[in-house]
């Protein structure tokens, strides 16, 4: 079932996207053909009390506005090539923005994602901060949501929940008193890791991929339904930071939690069965862990969930959605 999000998007923007670079409103970026690499495009705003709170450290703010955008990037096999930044400011603090800009600055040198230009407006209402990121594929080489095929492994990076458990900590929904876990947990939540170091891995092995913004059950779903496919995920090879798991066995958080939270970041791809050790040994070579945690079945049924027993979960929420 859509999210209200994708409803809105279906009924009054897809029908208006008709070139074939849009892809229907239906993935992570666009795409515009060239005569040598295509050039994939994508956007991300972050919104003020909810993408990160008013309190956050500006420079964490920047940082996060231009990595959920890298994150896309990533998940679709490009190299980033550049960005463009609208910021809505309620007022013109020199100290607030001269952090920002720092953050900013440090992350556009390393990962390679030059500021291009943009806009600067005032605004009576949150802080909002818009940006566009360009990346480049060789021709006809992007990976969408769409390819995954029964049969294909489901493979996950790095580690899934931990920004959910950030945000719990950061709105007093939860109270870790071990000051190292709190941290950790917070950092996920205010300074995403995109892998961009996986995106050529991504390119060469995937049959289908996307970043795993809003959860990764709801994302799963959403891949899913663009192959016109179904899937089996083990829940317990779902893989977790030691802080999540130990809240987990605490009892403190739920699976349901975790996997439905959004803003991990992470990519979510399907790999054929006789590639997934290539893709593994890849990805290990460029430091970033990834595992197998299902696999790709024919149907148009919702994912299952099954946990250590075989037993399906029940999952009542799959995903963060705005509306």
């Amino acid at each position: 079932m859509p999210s209200g999000e994708d409803d809105l998007i279906g009924r009054y923007f897809k029908p208006i996207a008709t070139d074939p670079g849009a892809l229907g409103l239906a993935d992570d970026a666009a795409i515009l053909k060239g005569d040598r690499d295509d050039l994939v495009i994508t956007t991300d705003a972050i919104v003020e009390d909810v993408h990160f709170l008013s309190g956050d450290p500006p420079e964490t703010v920047a940082r996060k506005a231009l990595r959920v955008n890298l994150s896309d990037l990533a998940a679709k096999g490009a190299t980033p090539a550049g960005f463009v930044m609208s910021l809505a400011l309620r007022n013109a603090d020199e100290g607030w923005l001269a952090s920002f800009a720092r953050g900013l600055d440090d992350d556009a040198t390393t990962f390679g994602c030059p500021l291009l230009g943009g806009d600067t407006v005032a605004t009576p209402g949150p802080l909002t901060i818009s940006v566009t990121a360009f990346g480049r594929v060789p021709p006809g080489e992007m990976i969408l949501r769409s390819g995954a095929e029964p049969g294909d492994r489901i493979v996950v990076s790095g580690t899934i929940g931990d920004a959910a458990l950030g945000l719990a900590i950061l709105t007093e929904k939860m109270t870790v008193g071990d000051v190292a876990i709190r941290e950790s947990l917070l950092n996920r939540y205010r300074i995403p890791q995109p892998r961009i170091g996986l995106a050529g891995a991504v390119r060469r092995y995937a049959r289908a991929a996307m970043d795993v913004s809003d959860g990764l059950a709801g994302d799963l779903a959403k891949l899913c339904a663009a192959s016109g496919v179904s899937a089996v995920i083990d829940a317990v090879s779902v893989p977790l930071s030691d802080a999540a798991r130990g809240l987990l066995e605490q009892g403190r958080t739920c699976l349901e939690s975790v996997v439905s939270g959004g803003d991990d970041y992470e990519i979510l791809c399907t790999i054929a069965e006789n590639r997934f050790g290539d893709f593994a040994r890849t990805a290990l070579s460029v430091g970033v862990a990834v595992t197998s945690i299902g696999t790709i079945v024919a149907g148009d049924t919702a994912p299952k969930w099954l946990g250590a027993e075989g037993k399906e979960i029940a999952l009542s929420r799959l995903s963060y959605s705005h509306f």
